[in-house]
């Protein structure tokens, strides 16, 4: 991830990178002490609601690892003396748990909320991408035919914006990164159109005139050249070419 950022552009020099498992050894006294500070404070109903960071529901059957999980990530908060926690949606009721313990051991400044979007999964009604579901999700890592595949194949029924992923990626990422959107489409069909926001891609599939398979081929492309710097990194540095080849030799578990 680390060499993802770095392709990115991010600036480095004003980066520090903390790694939990350092923190944690050379504190461990205080971690586990918060740790189990805050599983006595809370009752086991309240702490299975946080199950959602793993990607499972309170009502699943649980092992108590998985139960344990959810009060060492609200210790991490404090442990970390982080005041602003920035995640997705899937990590906010954790989040919420340490508001709350604040207010238990009388903690007067809590840390702040930042919840970001979680994008949608490519399948038919997949609320969010998954690790485990590989064409569920664009990885940055993907090559340029992954990522046609992928969106080529991805839910997108005709004139329907609700629930559909590919608009999901149009607002969240195309129209972040990009003041324009260009479908390519045969003189018979309309011609070539640029677009400038995302309501008119909105306006123009929900009335027809854009068609699924218009869209899909300019939304492959506008993300491939979102990815493209990090996969000429990842081809030309030899230190992150190295820790691809490595990662992709372990096995995803769900």
């Amino acid at each position: 991830m680390i060499e993802v950022w770095k392709a990115c552009g991010m600036d480095m020099s004003r980066v520090k990178f903390v790694w939990s498992s350092d923190e944690i050894n050379s504190h461990s006294n205080e971690y586990w002490l918060r740790v189990m500070d805050i599983a006595r404070r809370f009752n086991l109903a309240r702490v299975k609601r946080c199950s959602q960071i793993m990607g499972r529901e309170a009502s699943d059957d649980l092992h108590a690892s998985q139960i344990f999980y959810p009060c060492m990530q609200c210790a991490d908060i404090f442990h970390l003396k982080a005041d602003i926690c920035q995640l997705g949606l899937d990590q906010r009721k954790v989040n919420m748990l340490a508001r709350e313990y604040c207010d238990v051991v009388k903690i007067k400044y809590k840390p702040v909320i930042l919840s970001h979007h979680m994008l949608m999964g490519l399948g038919k009604g997949q609320q969010k991408m998954s690790k485990s579901d590989p064409n569920s999700a664009i990885f940055m890592e993907d090559t340029e035919a992954d990522v046609n595949v992928k969106i080529k194949n991805a839910f997108c029924p005709p004139e329907i914006v609700q629930d559909n992923p590919c608009f999901d990626y149009l607002k969240h990422l195309v129209f972040q990164k990009f003041d324009s959107f260009t479908v390519t489409r045969k003189d018979s069909d309309g011609g070539n159109k640029t677009y400038t926001s995302y309501e008119e891609v909105v306006e123009d599939f929900s009335s027809g005139k854009l068609h699924p398979g218009d869209l899909k081929p300019a939304l492959a492309k506008a993300i491939n050249d979102m990815i493209k710097p990090v996969r000429l990194h990842f081809e030309t540095d030899a230190n992150a070419k190295k820790l691809l080849q490595q990662v992709k030799q372990y096995k995803v578990t769900k």
